[in-house]
């Protein structure tokens, strides 16, 4: 290795997968260095070509995955054409990869110690009699408490946030120059997103790591890197300085990107947001709201409350955010509200109907209230088409097989996939054919089609780039106008619920321990958790010094990242 030599370098770099006449470029001459010590984020939407390119640099492309053109050198070798065999001595010990997913990438059979031990083995020189003290002090340096004993956990036992420091105690195994993160914390809320990725510039500090940063949170990418480059259906569209292109993106997909980053543009929807007067009917309430989980042996005495005496109202015609950690109990409430879910004690009404402590129907009040799962892929019936999934809950719901003919339920369904800006066309394709947003709108088409009150939305743009979920909010904002719908929004995007949210209510470890106005609880509020959520939401820098959108700018004047302070 070249020590002077830029940790990776990207020379004319296009992708194809497929072969012979049906392979298809997706990468195409793509140029970009990343010198030693420093980050680099790629940024574009989902398709835009950030994983193709940073699995060519790491030897990981898939079998039907070939570089057609151009060269990938690491400190200074080129890379190009290694063999597997080649690969393998250089990773894990010159470069390493973190994936998106911990769980799809850890065997679910296996303790995370044997699993680390693994990594140390095969790209250390550690002694087999010390692997095991070796991988606790990894585990140890990545921040998660009582090693020893995680040692023996399998990965189910660990939280994201844990998970997610595997992988990485996993890819310094070896002390490598080179680590290629791709969207290491997307799943995560922000207050673990913070502290992986100070997490990430510790060790950046300590061992010299270059990091390929893989993301589609631009604000992100301004807080976290020195160099941006900006993906568009395969192609860079603008590299340079992240400072610099920040401050004034020259192209204009750049421009659009910026103008949909919920953290970047904080008053996007300030003109389309709903007045809503004290003295409005109130579309749900819920009064000391207790829930337990039982502890497997159908007794529940003395098991903590997963949601403990919460208690708040949600407008008509309101957008209201339940925001919190992972764990702090807004999924629970969600499925009590729907009916999923009975309750141990409190009050729970929805459009004016109190809900029995144990439903003896799922979703009793299906016609009022929907709920739009986080993941439609999960929630979507794999084997039905889109059109069959939207039609299902008039099929399901009593008296509704004698109240639409065939006829009139397919025109209902083809009205209601056009509400969401569905085509047509869409509706023999199964979950699987269509685009994530696609996904998302189904689900929402799903929930519309009994032509509810109320919608529940849980994390529902979690997974999606900053352009499909901008188009996803846009979407509902629109459904909200037309037909006075009511929004319980539940996300641990907390620079999304300041674009869109009316009031919002704070939870931690099942408590309501904040609530207000969305101006109050982001600009007012005293409560340390609550501040501390928010001071963990990337793009600090940015907002606080971006222009007016009026102004034709986005951004900010960035300090160079050696020159930042990390809190």
């Amino acid at each position: 290795m070249n020590p002077t030599a830029p940790a990776l370098s990207v020379s004319g770099l296009s992708v194809s997968y497929g072969r012979g006449t049906a392979a298809v470029e997706v990468l195409h001459q793509a140029n970009l260095s990343l010198e030693r010590g420093s980050t680099l984020a790629l940024v574009g939407q989902s398709g835009s070509g950030k994983s193709t390119l940073a699995l060519a640099a790491a030897g990981l492309l898939p079998d039907n995955g070939r570089i057609t053109c151009g060269t990938v050198s690491i400190g200074g070798r080129d890379v190009t054409g290694f063999s597997q065999r080649q690969w393998r001595r250089l990773r894990g010990t010159e470069v390493a990869y973190v994936p998106q997913d911990p769980l799809s990438s850890l065997d679910p059979l296996q303790t995370i110690g044997r699993q680390v031990g693994q990594a140390l083995r095969l790209n250390s020189s550690i002694a087999p009699g010390k692997i095991q003290a070796a991988a606790a002090a990894l585990l140890d340096r990545t921040g998660i408490h009582d090693a020893e004993r995680r040692l023996r956990s399998y990965p189910h036992e660990l939280s994201g946030g844990q998970l997610q420091r595997v992988l990485i105690a996993q890819a310094i195994a070896g002390a490598p120059q080179l680590l290629i993160a791709d969207e290491p914390t997307s799943a995560l809320d922000v207050t673990v997103q913070k502290t992986i990725l100070d997490l990430l510039a510790e060790l950046q500090s300590d061992l010299g790591l270059a990091i390929l940063f893989i993301t589609h949170d631009l604000a992100l990418a301004g807080d976290r890197s020195d160099t941006l480059a900006v993906l568009n259906h395969g192609r860079i569209a603008e590299a340079g300085p992240s400072a610099q292109i920040l401050a004034a993106p020259a192209d204009s997909y750049t421009r659009a990107l910026f103008a949909d980053a919920p953290a970047l543009s904080p008053h996007k929807y300030a003109a389309r947001s709903a007045v809503v007067s004290p003295l409005a009917d109130a579309a749900v309430v819920v009064r000391g709201l207790v829930k337990r989980y039982g502890n497997g042996n159908g007794n529940d005495d003395g098991v903590p409350a997963a949601v403990d005496g919460v208690s708040f109202t949600v407008q008509a015609n309101s957008i209201h955010a339940l925001v919190g950690e992972s764990g702090s109990g807004k999924t629970t409430i969600a499925r009590v509200l729907a009916g999923l879910e009975g309750f141990h004690d409190g009050s729970v009404s929805v459009g004016g109907r109190d809900l029995e402590r144990e439903p003896e129907t799922v979703n009793p009040h299906a016609r009022q209230l929907q709920l739009v799962y986080q993941n439609p892929l999960a929630a979507l019936d794999p084997k039905f088409s889109v059109g069959q999934s939207v039609e299902e809950p008039l099929r399901l719901q009593p008296g509704s097989r004698q109240a639409w003919s065939p006829g009139e339920r397919a025109a209902r369904v083809a009205a209601v996939l056009d509400r969401v800006g569905l085509p047509a066309g869409l509706l023999d394709r199964r979950p699987r054919e269509i685009s994530g947003g696609q996904r998302q709108r189904v689900a929402v088409a799903r929930a519309l089609i009994l032509a509810p009150e109320i919608l529940i939305l849980d994390e529902p743009t979690s997974a999606l780039d900053v352009t499909v979920q901008a188009r996803i909010i846009d979407l509902l904002f629109d459904l909200r106008e037309e037909a006075g719908l009511t929004y319980l929004f539940i996300s641990h995007d907390l620079s999304l619920v300041r674009q869109i949210a009316d009031e919002v209510s704070v939870l931690a470890q099942g408590r309501l321990v904040d609530a207000g106005s969305v101006e109050h609880i982001f600009t007012r509020s005293a409560n340390p958790y609550t501040r501390r959520l928010i001071d963990a939401i990337p793009g600090a820098a940015a907002r606080h010094s971006a222009p007016s959108p009026a102004a034709g700018g986005i951004s900010p004047t960035l300090l160079p990242l050696s020159e930042r302070t990390t809190s």
